[in-house]
């Protein structure tokens, strides 16, 4: 049966961060890829900065490469706020004989039991947690602990320093920054 990894995320835009816990996660528990899935409007945050073709095309820019990792549209393509539990229901009745492992922060470790439909949710996918500083890894839940290296690197900081003019140097691939830089994003 083949294992996938499923990191969802606004990816506004993707960065190194994201690409190190895909690895990392990937390798501790031995899966065959890792899918990434950009959201077209997370329900737990404010909208996206960039329309939704930008993000896209980010990840798949920031993870040309590394043959482990793929992109699925499934919540762009599906418009609107996207919860897990449809996405994996939709994923689940597509490919049946996957085992699929959902990577979450600790951040959404601690808010598991207000996620939608939680229980039923529990029973399509497993649940991998990874570190983040200030939050706590312990649940009531089956949550697959991996330890990746602690980077702090955030979206958000990102958007600020290139509203700012700063460097992302080291942060985000080469190839994304210079598409963040074509399409002039995150310019003010």
């Amino acid at each position: 049966m083949k294992r996938i990894g499923i990191l969802g995320g606004t990816f506004d835009p993707p960065h190194m961060g994201h690409l190190i816990i895909a690895e990392e996660v990937r390798k501790a528990m031995e899966l065959d890829e890792i899918w990434l899935i950009p959201s077209f409007e997370p329900p737990h945050k404010d909208r996206a900065k960039t329309e939704s073709t930008n993000r896209v095309e980010m990840v798949r820019l920031a993870i040309q490469g590394n043959s482990a990792f793929k992109i699925c549209t499934i919540e762009v393509d599906r418009l609107g706020k996207s919860y897990t539990f449809d996405t994996m229901e939709a994923l689940r009745s597509e490919f049946p004989e996957v085992s699929f492992y959902f990577i979450i922060g600790a951040d959404m470790v601690e808010f598991l039991p207000h996620w939608e439909n939680i229980d039923h949710l529990m029973d399509l996918v497993k649940f991998v947690g990874v570190q983040r500083n200030g939050y706590q890894l312990e649940t009531d839940f089956p949550v697959e602990v991996v330890d990746v290296p602690m980077i702090e690197i955030s979206s958000t900081m990102i958007r600020q320093r290139l509203s700012n003019h700063g460097s992302v140097k080291y942060l985000v691939p080469d190839i994304v920054e210079s598409y963040i830089k074509e399409n002039h994003l995150y310019e003010n």
